[in-house]
């Protein structure tokens, strides 16, 4: 009985121990907890018919790229709540070299509602909302703001 008891034991606790889903990215791709865990994050709102939308997206490349070895982590997300294939469509449309949740993560991160884009959001590794930018941003104009937050650029 105490070795029925103790299995069962270990099945719940590997069950809770699986690694929690934020959904998926644009290419159908799973976003895991895990993957964004202690980790700065910039999470962008765009749409297609957004002119500084269009304009920011090069130099949100252009961060995600010179930031991939550090430990910060540029998503972005769809103002207009497209999903699956339109979701992918209006991603490559856009150019957008970065991950793009299908689903608004707006209410795990408590990201305050806007009605302007785009919107830039800053999250500190402990899941803390540090900023809002609105407007469009540059590379450089988001990582000073990251590292008015705290950040350090030092490698991990």
């Amino acid at each position: 009985m105490k070795k029925l008891l103790l299995g069962c034991i270990a099945l719940l606790l590997s069950a809770c121990m699986q690694p929690l889903d934020m959904g998926n990215d644009q290419t159908g791709e799973p976003i895991l907890v895990t993957d964004l865990a202690g980790r700065w994050l910039v999470i962008n709102y765009w749409a297609e018919w957004c002119a500084p939308c269009r304009r920011e997206i090069p130099q949100l490349n252009q961060l995600a790229d010179s930031l991939a070895a550090s430990n910060v982590k540029v998503f972005g997300v769809n103002y207009d709540q497209l999903q699956g294939d339109f979701l992918k469509q209006a991603s490559e449309q856009m150019g957008i070299q970065f991950r793009v949740f299908q689903e608004d993560p707006a209410a795990r991160f408590r990201l305050e509602a806007t009605d302007r884009l785009p919107v830039t959001y800053l999250i500190h590794p402990d899941g803390e909302t540090i900023a809002r930018l609105l407007g469009e941003q540059t590379a450089e104009q988001i990582i000073e703001a990251l590292v008015r937050m705290g950040w350090s650029k030092k490698p991990e």
